[in-house]
């Protein structure tokens, strides 16, 4: 972010309303005092305090718990977040809790997923290094993959019975790796995914 100038009587009254000019708080505020001012004599020859001031640089923890808090408030829920960056491979696990969950999985995970994705987007929009951020709760995207893996097996089953091919229902792509990573070392079955999004899908056939 660029710098702007903002003049006042005093440093304080300066950085004040450069708060107010850039819409956070004097504490997140990086300046640097161009003038300090003067009170003159008997207020004769007084000239206003001059600084040069832009918002700090805010950590990637912060910029996710400030995006997300205004999705809960403007969803109305009550959401604790709990939030570990790793630097080293820039990953970001966000753990959420609250009364109302349910709302936040949705049909599928649907819900979790899009608020992943636009926290993704909203914090890597301007950010010269790439983030991956992953959310979950309830332990959801342990007992999705746990459940497909699953299907993966009983599908595969009635392949091999029926010798006829089985197409699931449209996933998402996290979903259709988890179908396809459970069933890529099975010798009679394969997998393979057609349509377009969001209906595209997994299909399931015998080996040729």
């Amino acid at each position: 972010m660029e710098y702007i100038e903002v003049s006042a009587k005093t440093i304080d009254d300066a950085l004040t309303e450069a708060s107010i000019k850039l819409g956070t708080t004097s504490d997140k505020l990086e300046y640097e005092v161009i003038d300090k001012g003067s009170n003159g004599f008997l207020g004769i020859g007084s000239r206003d305090a001059v600084i040069k001031v832009k918002k700090a640089e805010a950590s990637v923890e912060e910029e996710i718990r400030e995006f997300l808090d205004s999705v809960f408030k403007a969803m109305k829920l009550e959401v604790t977040i709990d939030i570990k960056v790793d630097e080293d491979n820039r990953n970001v696990d966000v753990e959420l809790n609250g009364p109302e969950m349910g709302v936040l999985i949705g049909k599928r995970g649907q819900t979790l997923d899009s608020l992943q994705y636009l926290t993704n987007l909203a914090i890597n929009k301007q950010s010269e290094n790439y983030y991956r951020v992953k959310i979950d709760t309830e332990d959801y995207r342990k007992r999705r993959r746990e459940t497909l893996e699953n299907l993966a097996k009983n599908i595969s089953f009635k392949v091999k019975r029926t010798k006829r091919p089985v197409s699931l229902e449209p996933m998402n792509p996290f979903e259709r790796r988890v179908i396809h990573s459970a069933l890529q070392n099975d010798r009679f079955v394969e997998t393979h995914s057609e349509g377009d999004e969001p209906y595209r899908h997994v299909v399931v056939t015998l080996k040729k």
